[in-house]
Formats: structure tokens, sequence, C-alpha cells
């Protein structure tokens, strides 16, 4: 098999470079979720952090190892290496990635297969659910917030979601125990405005959303949707959630 492969033009390589990817993507996804499924979410989220480091280390060093590139720090030096301002960049490219990925999903669903827009987004709203507590929990152990910390444990926490890396969002102080968050520009709503497209209906899955990443940061946070279309909503933000510990 591996004279076939020296036998592939570039182009054929590259793709089942990717292909390969992909699978690797889809095989973690799915030993995620069996684990969830067998141990429980918090379970699998504590046997993630140790196996993607592992993961990730590993990998780092074989294509390290392949092309030639220097390790510097426990990564690619070329990493390591480039400004502050490119690493930021990066970051809000990743943050488009994963909107993009989301979106893609979405829009394949619901064009694709004949299904109304409200099958795909139950499987939208659904996936929330798992998503928003696994990004809060990733979230407190990347910045050592602690476990049941309150509103200032979670004020810290959503400074750091995926959404805070392309989106305008703004915390009101309201007191110890209560604040109000607002998405003051949302990337998908503003894209759908500018298309002329109505506002879109995401407040069963905010709802799912925020709740759930204030209950992974302390399960005492009370959530209430303030507004988050289809609801009627002032010109400065498209969506307010309000936090509280009673």
């Amino acid at each position: 098999m591996e004279e076939e492969r020296h036998k592939l033009d570039k182009r054929r390589l590259i793709d089942l470079f990717f292909d390969s990817v992909h699978l690797i993507m889809l095989h973690y996804g799915l030993w995620f979720r069996e684990t969830e499924h067998q141990l429980g979410l918090d379970k699998a989220i504590m046997v993630d952090e140790i196996v993607w480091k592992q993961v990730l280390s590993a990998s780092l060093r074989r294509i390290a190892k392949r092309l030639e590139i220097p390790m510097k720090d426990d990564t690619l030096e070329l990493l390591a290496n480039i400004s502050q301002e490119d690493l930021v960049g990066l970051l809000e490219d990743m943050g488009k990635n994963w909107l993009a990925c989301d979106g893609i999903w979405f829009q394949t669903i619901e064009r694709n297969y004949d299904y109304e827009m409200h099958i795909a987004k139950r499987i939208n709203d659904t996936n929330w659910v798992r998503f928003s507590y696994i990004e809060a929990k990733i979230i407190m152990k990347r910045l050592n917030l602690p476990e049941n910390g309150g509103i200032s444990a979670l004020k810290e926490a959503l400074k750091y979601r995926q959404y805070a890396l392309i989106n305008k969002q703004e915390i009101v102080e309201i007191g110890d125990n209560k604040v109000i968050f607002r998405m003051n520009d949302c990337r998908v709503q503003s894209a759908r405005k500018r298309r002329g497209l109505p506002d879109y209906p995401c407040k069963s899955g905010g709802i799912t959303e925020y709740s759930r990443f204030a209950e992974a940061v302390d399960p005492r946070i009370k959530t209430k949707c303030i507004g988050c279309p289809p609801d009627p909503h002032p010109e400065e933000w498209w969506c307010a959630w309000e936090f509280e510990i009673e």
C-alpha cells in the first residue's frame, strides 16, 4: 500500500491528508459522545482534558518532525515566534471558522434534505445543551476559575467564549449577585440584516445556550432572557440576558 501512495499525484495526496484530518475530528467526537453516554458529561469533560493534551502534543511533534519545523515551548516554533497581533488575528479567524462550521451544518440540513427550518433549529438547540456547558468548563480550566465562582467567575468566562472573538458584547453591572449581558453586534444577525432578511429566531437556542453556560460556571446562577429574536429589540443590542444568584 505504501508503494501505491507514492504513485499518487500531489493533489490526491493533499486530499487524502485532509480526509485524515476530517476522520480524526469525527473519531474524536464519537469517542467523546460515547464517553459521555457511558460516564456522564462531567466525566467526559475530565477525560477529554487528559486526552486532548496528549493528542495535541503527539500530533504537533509528528508534524514538526516530518516537515522539519523546530519546536519551541511545546509548540511549533512558527506559532511561538509570530507577533501578538497576529496571534490575536488567528484567534479571530478561529472564531469565524467555528461559526462558519455551525452555519454550514445548519444550512445544509435546512436546504438539501427537504426539511423545514424547525428541524435544523431543533438539532441546533440540542447541540447547545452540550456545547455551552463544555465550552464553559474548558474556559474555566484555562483561566483557573473556581467551581461555583458566582457572578464574578461568569463575567470573566463570558469574555473568552468563541462568540466573544467575533461579536461585540457588553456586561452591565447591577450588583454583586446580578449582571446583564448584551450582544451589541451579532455577526449572524448583522449579515442577515445586510441581506434584507428578518432576524433569525434564536431565542429557544439562546435560552438553552446561556442557561447551560451559566450552570456550568455555577449551578446557583439563574438565567433570564430580557429579549432575543423573534422578540423586538432596540438598535443597540440583538439579545440581552440577566444572570443572578438569588
